[in-house]
């Protein structure tokens, strides 16, 4: 099984498991850049660190979306997403509101 599907996994039953009332902290990320996304970090905003890198061996091509659930017990809603490219390119976004948000686009 490869580490993406592992992740979507493991936030299935993550979320199947929380009570009724927790806050749904999973994320559609969606890459409409023309440029595959061979890196994706989210970290709570403040973070000093971007923890591992959530794709691991996968990538996100152009034109494809994964899900991605964030809660990460800390009960943060803001959390600093970075994404890396297949040209080199980085682009960072500071203080998603995952709580808010069900889908989030770079394009």
């Amino acid at each position: 099984m490869s580490r993406l599907a592992s992740v979507i996994l493991a936030g299935s039953v993550l979320f199947a498991s929380l009570p009724a009332h927790a806050l749904d902290r999973r994320v559609t990320i969606v890459n409409e850049t023309g440029y595959a996304i061979v890196k994706f970090y989210g970290s709570n905003t403040g973070s000093k660190s971007w923890e591992e890198d959530i794709l691991g061996q996968d990538v996100l091509p152009s034109g494809s979306s994964v899900v991605i659930n964030f809660d990460d017990s800390s009960g943060y809603c803001k959390f600093d997403f970075k994404a890396v490219f297949d040209d080199g390119d980085e682009l960072v976004k500071e203080a998603v509101n995952i709580c808010e948000i069900s889908t989030f686009t770079y394009n």
